[in-house]
């Protein structure tokens, strides 16, 4: 993943996910764990979110938005869907938005 994050940055010229691909190239003890609260706090609707790590289900969110991630908890896909939102992997968002415009790391 992180080679075609790499492919798809110098391609697109898109720096977020060169951004993206660092950050996953660090070990897996420093990836971060990002709780939905969090995310809701840092987005608003129909804000496109990437976490370079997993999505606990521990909050609420009060919105729609897109949130693309190495890894979800189930609770936390609960959540997003349930809020009207859509859960993606990170290589899914890179399809959909090649050039990475509007898209938010929280991690």
């Amino acid at each position: 993943m992180i080679t075609e994050l790499k492919k798809a940055a110098k391609k697109e010229d898109a720096g977020v996910w060169e951004t993206i691909a660092s950050l996953l190239s660090q070990s897996r003890s420093r990836r971060p764990e990002i709780n939905i609260q969090k995310i809701n706090n840092y987005s608003s609707d129909g804000d496109t979110v990437v976490v370079p790590g997993k999505v606990l289900g521990v909050g609420k969110l009060d919105h729609k938005v897109v949130v693309a991630a190495f890894g979800f908890t189930e609770g936390a896909r609960k959540e997003i869907e349930g809020a009207g939102g859509r859960v993606l992997s990170i290589m899914e968002l890179v399809k959909e938005n090649s050039k990475g415009s509007g898209v938010k790391i929280i991690g």
